[in-house]
């Protein structure tokens, strides 16, 4: 029998592809099990570093990041705890504050998990969480491959290992959890396989609607991608398929109609207040991310965070991001197994398709080679740069779905190897165009599948992710943790750390106010807001002092202070309803004190910090 939900569907599977027999449901079980728990094995290993002192360590690669999704786990405690409004937050960027919908915000997982972080705190969790993401995604990979794509538990296991943790998703590990939190995209995309199941619209409709709505709240711009491959995927089957898919296509589109409609119900105003709501942007100031293309070497590089991994030739490629760096073996793998497969199943047409479309996509306005830019034109050079949503997309992040792609091919041929290229249980006659597989017997096949088998395992070994880099990070100052600062900053008045935060300067104290659950506001932070124009910047806009503050600390000494920079210091910590300024311990701890009593004369130590108190003063 074959498996009605990709038989009904539009993106209909191969005969090949069939239902398993009742007879074997006890055996997949405890291989279903044995699959989650290597997964969870690989997510502990992946933030292993971490564990070895979580309270103290983020990321080495993006520590800004780490911090700022750390804050994150905080807000959603918050706005729990004090039910507020999570779409909004003035506890970061005072007085003005920071639209969530518009940043990175995570809510799909910070509010249900806010009960953890309580009690918790943002760091454990962020850790905890960061394993599980991962693992989570392999696992319903493993689920959405074993339930609809091959019969081998052992095919749908390497390739949902693959696809919750390949080299481009662990590379987003590092401080970017919302890139590895994927694991309702292969769910969205069995869901699209059914829309044109006879007789199911409505509750296929309904279940997928719920599904995006959610992923809404994760990650957009995944879910993007996963909307970009569906897409491509259906144009691909209707041109193989015309007739089966002008059949399905009614009950296809009023599936869909219903999804579009309940995503739409639940997200339309959280989706309107984000670009519309308070500090809401339109694009990225000059288009920052339009030039990110994928290295062409990089598709045959090892990715740094792999058992194979070389951070020298990071250095000479990796100017952008790692979203494919598959490493030279697994390319040659995959190009056999498109070559064996691609003739005889549509699965495998329809991943070449994606893996042609989605590597071309990747390349960006200018082809880069070996770290080079030639002189060559990429697709994105005929790309206007404020085209809508398209100038919010990095090119070489479309080379996740080329990623999502080899995963799936990893399946398809190890299941044609487990299965011997024919159907493990009877199925109807395949359709016209494509060939029944001719198996090799006797030894030749166990010979050939052994080769197989062994090909497949070489080129995924040095992939095997390492342990994330983490580095140490000082504990915010004892006067924060403690809760000394509780009779300096009255409501509606804000702690002024310095450094200020920023998404360049003062990670450290950005932390203070994810650490104590963002009790008391700071003014800036680590977000993309407005400028003056509307367009979407990273960070507050640099108020005099603030500048002032950073210029310090990058030349090491304090410059000539005058009349007119202490005057703009009270104006700006006027406009930040500021309450205390204070400076705890921090390499450029020095040179910042010499310049704040300059600014405002001397301070007082309390307990481990210097601290002016201005609210005579503002």
């Amino acid at each position: 029998m074959v498996d009605p939900s990709l038989n009904s569907s539009p993106v209909a599977a191969e005969p090949a592809v069939a239902d398993p027999p009742r007879r074997t449901r006890r055996r997949p079980a405890r291989a279903d099990v044995l699959a989650i728990a290597a997964y969870a094995l690989l997510g502990v290993l992946v933030c292993l570093n971490y564990w070895g002192d979580v309270q103290h360590r983020v990321s080495s690669h993006l520590p800004t990041d780490h911090s700022w999704f750390e804050w994150l786990f905080a807000h959603g405690a918050y706005s729990v705890r004090h039910l507020e409004n999570p779409l909004f937050t003035a506890r970061q960027n005072a007085p003005d504050g920071v639209n969530m919908m518009a940043n990175t915000s995570l809510l799909g997982v910070t509010l249900p998990l806010a009960p953890l972080t309580l009690l918790l705190g943002p760091q454990v969790m962020y850790a905890l969480y960061l394993g599980a993401a991962l693992s989570a995604t392999a696992a319903t990979s493993y689920w959405m491959l074993s339930r609809h794509l091959v019969r081998s538990r052992a095919a749908a296991f390497v390739g949902g290992a693959f696809l919750g943790f390949a080299p481009g998703i662990v590379h987003h590990a590092n401080g970017q959890p919302n890139f590895v939190s994927n694991f309702l995209l292969p769910l969205i995309v069995a869901r699209v396989l059914r829309l044109g199941e006879p007789g199911r619209r409505l509750r296929n409709g309904v279940a997928l609607g719920l599904l995006v709505a959610y992923q809404i709240f994760i990650n957009e711009e995944m879910l993007l991608l996963t909307a970009l491959a569906c897409l491509v995927v259906v144009l691909a089957y209707v041109v193989q398929r015309p007739r089966a898919a002008l059949r399905r296509a009614g009950t296809f589109l009023a599936a869909g109609g219903i999804g579009a409609g309940v995503a739409l119900v639940l997200t339309g105003y959280p989706i309107w207040y984000q670009f519309n709501g308070p500090q809401s942007y339109r694009g990225l100031q000059g288009g920052v991310f339009h030039n990110w293309g994928e290295d062409l070497m990089a598709f045959v590089t090892f990715a740094r965070d792999t058992v194979a991994g070389d951070e020298a030739v990071e250095k000479t490629i990796g100017l952008t991001e790692q979203n494919t760096w598959f490493g030279w073996p697994l390319v040659l793998v995959a190009l056999v197994a498109l070559v064996l497969l691609v003739r005889r199943s549509l699965p495998a047409r329809l991943v070449a398709v994606l893996v042609v479309v989605f590597t071309v996509a990747s390349i960006g306005p200018k082809v880069r080679f070996d770290g080079v830019e030639t002189a060559h034109n990429g697709p994105w050079a005929y790309v206007p740069d404020d085209l809508p949503l398209v100038e919010m997309m990095m090119p070489t992040r479309l080379a996740l779905v080329v990623a999502a792609a080899v995963g799936v091919l990893l399946a398809l041929a190890w299941n044609a190897l487990a299965t011997g290229g024919r159907p493990p249980v009877p199925a109807p006659r395949a359709a016209a165009d494509d060939e029944p597989a001719q198996a090799p017997t006797g030894t030749r096949r166990r010979v050939l599948r052994g080769i197989g088998y062994a090909a497949i395992v070489a080129a995924l070994l040095p992939l095997v992710p390492r342990p994330l880099p983490a580095q140490r990070m000082d504990p915010p100052p004892h006067f924060i943790t403690a809760g000394t600062w509780r009779p300096y900053v009255p409501d509606g008045r804000t702690l002024v750390p310095v450094p200020i935060p920023s998404n360049v300067h003062g990670l450290p104290t950005l932390r203070w106010s994810a650490l104590t659950g963002l009790e008391f506001p700071i003014p800036a932070g680590y977000f993309i807001g407005p400028n003056e124009k509307g367009e979407g910047v990273f960070g507050a806009p640099n108020r005099p002092t603030s500048t002032l503050i950073y210029a310090t600390m990058d030349a090491g000494k304090v410059p000539a202070i005058t009349e007119e920079n202490r005057r703009q210091a009270v104006e700006d910590l006027r406009f930040w309803k500021a309450s205390v300024v204070v400076l705890g311990a921090n390499p450029s701890e020095g040179v910042l004190r010499e310049l704040m009593t300059a600014l405002l004369g001397e301070p007082q130590r309390v307990d481990d910090v210097w601290l002016w108190d201005v609210r005579d003063r503002v």
